[in-house]
């Protein structure tokens, strides 16, 4: 389980609550060249880990606009690692499909390499992208797919992702796993559940989405006192009761 450090603005209390996360356990810390303004959230990430490097698993992302020649990828990875203020990447992620998939695996493994990133994947994808990735040489050694799930929003699970995920052993990372906040974390069965269980409604919102254990989840903890409550989500199982109840109230929807 991890973090997400998606900030438009990251404001004083970023740094400390991410701080929090990690020592309650939340090792992966995930961010974006893009995010913020300037690498303005990657150097708070910076700042947050100083001292800790060992005992984070660190992700960030190159936009497409920087996915455009293997020089620009490289360029973008080394100004991360400058805002990150460290000298390797455990997870570089594409952050939204391109055309031309083969150059950037191609210098993604040229990175990996090189020890600038220890291992690379994709964000946002959908099935027919990731059918597009493997089809191209080297497009197998995709670490990890990081895409939008939660209770909210089921699209992966009715499109067939979820299951081709599975049978490929290719781990799932939800982003956005609390429906980006809104009408689900008011949900009166998501308020049983979580006072039955005496954790807070991201908690569960959370642990939904590792129910399989082939998922990786990092809720957005821009304060600590969301750290601290969604922290809870990795020792918490949900049982059938509690699924059930959550399928029926937030059931797969067919795709349109």
């Amino acid at each position: 389980m991890g973090t997400g450090a998606a900030y438009r603005t990251p404001h004083a209390e970023v740094e400390e609550a991410l701080r929090v996360g990690l020592s309650l356990g939340m090792r992966a810390i995930d961010t974006a060249e893009n995010y913020g303004k300037g690498g303005d959230v990657e150097r708070v990430v910076g700042r947050a880990i100083t001292g800790q490097r060992e005992q984070v698993y660190l992700i960030t992302k190159v936009d497409p606009k920087n996915a455009t020649s293997r020089q620009a990828i490289r360029h973008s990875c080394e100004r991360s690692l400058r805002n990150l203020g460290t000298d390797y990447i455990d997870l570089y992620l594409l952050h939204w499909p391109v055309e031309n998939l083969s150059l950037v695996v191609n210098e993604f493994e040229a990175l990996k390499a090189e020890g600038l990133i220890r291992n690379w994947g994709v964000s946002n994808f959908y099935l027919g992208d990731m059918e597009r990735l493997y089809a191209i040489p080297g497009g197998k050694h995709c670490a990890v797919n990081q895409v939008g799930y939660s209770l909210a929003d089921r699209k992966i699970e009715a499109q067939g992702l979820v299951d081709w995920a599975a049978k490929r052993r290719l781990p799932l990372m939800a982003h956005s796993p609390l429906g980006r906040v809104g009408k689900l974390m008011q949900s009166p069965i998501m308020g049983e559940v979580a006072a039955r269980h005496g954790v807070s409604t991201s908690a569960v919102a959370a642990a939904w989405t590792m129910r399989s254990g082939s998922v990786i989840s990092i809720p957005g903890s821009p304060r600590v006192k969301y750290a601290r409550e969604n922290a809870r989500a990795a020792e918490l199982t949900l049982d059938a009761a509690d699924l059930a109840k959550l399928d029926q109230a937030f059931p797969v929807r067919p795709l349109s």
